[in-house]
């Protein structure tokens, strides 16, 4: 059977994710320190835990509303007026997906006809591209500069735009980079969507993670929230990777098509987890704001780490993620982290898995406890040492 004939063509040409990659290759090693996983060090909330068993022990195990249970949706149309200004309705403009995976790829889906054009700010989470070629886009891909904070900008923005534009992806904050987006950066950017017919789909999976400013999503911009598809989830501010919990927010009549994808490839997000997630949505801020605290200290005591050492670093003010300049060492990205890995037992993630912007720059995870950053921050001086 050549299976190369079989299967779709754009799925072969389609590169496998660069973090999985690396983060692979850490099964074939002892002793290794590794700061490669975008994900919390801590346990879900007991709260939230034991609104989820509750619901089991009470049998709410069967299927909900395609769209999520009511009472889900109300608590997220709250929450999202009471923190970021961003007013949907319940019953018709939210959807609870599958992790804010699945917010992004029926969004894209929703929107793109074969050609359709996707303004992609690279360094960037993996799946942005890839999820546009599969549903024929074309990703057009905006390097940012460190020099601009990695922050997208209203000229590279204008500059992109063809009469193909269909989408602008708008990740921020941004993994890898820790870059935000504020009031003042978002108001160009609105500015030149404004008359035009380009969606903007608006990922802010890391909204509740910013450090000395609070997130603006583009949404509560005047005349935005037509344009807008907001996308986000549970698993980053609430601990809770593993229930895969999400939702997209759009107006009506998108929110109409999407579901449609929803219903047909997914049926419902889990039962279990919907109930924990709306403990989560309205009894969750304490939590939040101790996270976000650790974290913060983590960052400061990252940054701080890499500099001392003489390893620039730009100051993420979100996510949970460093992205130093590792250009002046005399390899590429992928040279300096297997070297990391082989020689000092550190494991990071070169930029390039996020872009070919990423050369000369690695992703270093904070979402780790401090013990562990300083142990891996031993290393990394070391190896640093070892080369001069």
């Amino acid at each position: 059977m050549d299976y190369e004939k079989i299967l779709s063509r754009t799925v072969q040409e389609i590169k496998p994710s660069g973090i999985r990659k690396f983060f692979d290759l850490l099964e074939t090693r002892k002793n290794v320190i590794s700061l490669t996983v975008g994900e919390p060090d801590f346990q879900t909330p007991w709260h939230i835990r034991a609104a989820g068993i509750q619901s089991l022990e009470k049998g709410k195990t069967h299927y909900t509303s395609n769209s999520g249970t009511m009472p889900l949706r109300e608590a997220i149309s709250g929450y999202l007026d009471r923190r970021f200004s961003t007013k949907y309705d319940p019953k018709s403009e939210i959807i609870v997906t599958v992790g804010g995976s699945e917010a992004i790829d029926i969004a894209m889906r929703a929107l793109l006809d074969p050609g359709d054009e996707v303004i992609i700010p690279l360094p960037a989470f993996v799946c942005y591209p890839p999820i546009a070629a599969l549903c024929g886009g074309v990703p057009v891909i905006i390097n940012t500069k460190e020099e601009n904070k990695f922050k997208l900008t209203a000229e590279e923005l204008r500059a992109a735009i063809t009469p193909r534009t269909k989408l602008l992806v708008l990740p921020y904050p941004n993994n890898p980079t820790g870059a935000i987006m504020t009031r003042e950066d978002l108001e160009p950017i609105a500015e030149v969507l404004r008359g035009t017919d380009i969606m903007v789909l608006s990922d802010e999976i890391y909204a509740e993670l910013t450090y000395g400013t609070e997130h603006t999503s583009i949404a509560s911009l005047d005349g935005m929230h037509e344009r807008v598809i907001l996308a986000s989830g549970f698993s980053k501010a609430y601990a809770m990777t593993g229930w895969r919990m999400g939702y997209l927010c759009a107006p009506a009549p998108l929110c109409r098509q999407m579901l449609k994808i929803h219903q047909y490839a997914i049926m419902c997000a889990p039962t279990t987890s919907q109930y924990a997630a709306v403990e989560a949505m309205v009894n969750g801020d304490a939590d939040v704001k101790m996270m976000r605290d650790e974290y913060n200290r983590r960052r400061r005591f990252l940054v701080s780490g890499l500099n001392e050492m003489g390893i620039q670093c730009f100051e993420p003010e979100g996510a949970f993620y460093a992205y130093p300049n590792i250009s002046g060492f005399g390899m590429t990205s992928e040279e300096f982290c297997e070297r990391l890995l082989d020689e000092h037992g550190v494991a990071i993630v070169p930029g390039t898995a996020f872009g070919d912007c990423g050369e000369g720059f690695a992703r270093i995870s904070y979402a780790y406890s401090p013990e562990h950053i300083a142990k891996a921050l031993e290393r990394i001086k070391a190896f640093i040492e070892s080369l001069k």
